[in-house]
């Protein structure tokens, strides 16, 4: 009885030892395996063969060399423990759709970046909208793409939102259209009004001479009459040329006596004791 339980605990003391030092070397093998991936992932990003793809195809590769490498490296940290691999694929196997329906966004996602690469609906770099985020596209990852927006937010948006929604890309062509509306008194004159708003916008240097500065009477308002300014100038130079004739234009009418008038609102008290 003592020598089978002496046996016992000698197979018991042998397979722990084993077993510890399967774990210590999994243990080993996956930090150095990580730190080797970071450094490797790294050196390949900065050498100059990497350099010479485009901006948004090195962010993708990027992350889905660094994905590839950790999912290699889980497994031979598995086979390292001693769990047969062969056994992981069955399970896997039998197990097929309920991962398949656990995986279901990561692969549309992943589907959307491929999508993202192969159609360019937009680049790193580019000034975009979704219709729920605006803002530059600062890179696009295997399952995400992230929008920096003008007030320096990051925001991370799953790549099947990015190709299922309406993308706006404002950085598509060189040349932008800059549409202002003004509301004008109807006691102006409509042609001085004009003559103002198409100075305005001659006058400054970011507008483009082609195509031409056009101005004119929009729309009818219940108080006021509604004039357009329309000025092209480089997409760059947007928002600089926005600001810029909504100041200028307002200092010309004051200096040209044009008068925007303000919403009124007439309230009659009816006295009921009369």
């Amino acid at each position: 009885m003592n020598e089978t339980l002496s046996k016992l605990w000698d197979t018991l003391l042998e397979a722990s030892a084993t077993a510890g030092l399967r774990i210590l070397l999994a243990i080993a093998v996956l930090i150095v395996g990580l730190l080797l991936i970071k450094y490797l992932v790294k050196f390949i990003v900065k050498s100059k063969g990497f350099n010479k793809i485009d901006v948004t195809v090195q962010t993708f590769l990027k992350s889905a060399l660094a994905i590839t490498l950790k999912v290699l490296l889980i497994i031979s940290v598995i086979g390292i423990l001693g769990v047969p691999l062969t056994s992981i694929i069955a399970v896997l196997a039998s197990a097929g759709l309920a991962i398949g329906l656990a995986l279901q966004g990561a692969l549309s996602n992943f589907a959307g970046g491929i999508m993202i690469l192969v159609f360019r609906p937009f680049k790193v770099g580019d000034f975009v909208d979704n219709g729920t985020h605006m803002g530059y596209v600062d890179s696009i990852t295997i399952f995400y793409t992230r929008l920096l927006t003008k007030d320096n937010k990051l925001v991370t948006v799953p790549n099947s939102t990015m190709t299922t929604a309406s993308i706006t890309n404002f950085s598509a062509k060189e040349l932008r259209r800059v549409d202002i509306e003004y509301k004008v008194s109807y006691k102006n004159d409509i042609d001085k009004v004009k003559s103002v708003l198409t100075s305005v916008a001659e006058k400054h240097p970011l507008v483009l001479k082609d195509p031409s500065v056009t101005s004119g009477v929009y729309a009818h308002g219940p108080n006021s009459l509604v004039y357009v300014l329309r000025a092209w100038c480089k997409a760059d130079d947007y928002w600089t040329v926005y600001f810029d004739m909504n100041e200028n234009v307002k200092k010309s009418f004051d200096e040209q006596g044009i008068e925007i008038p303000l919403q009124q609102v007439v309230v009659d008290i009816k006295d009921k004791n009369k």
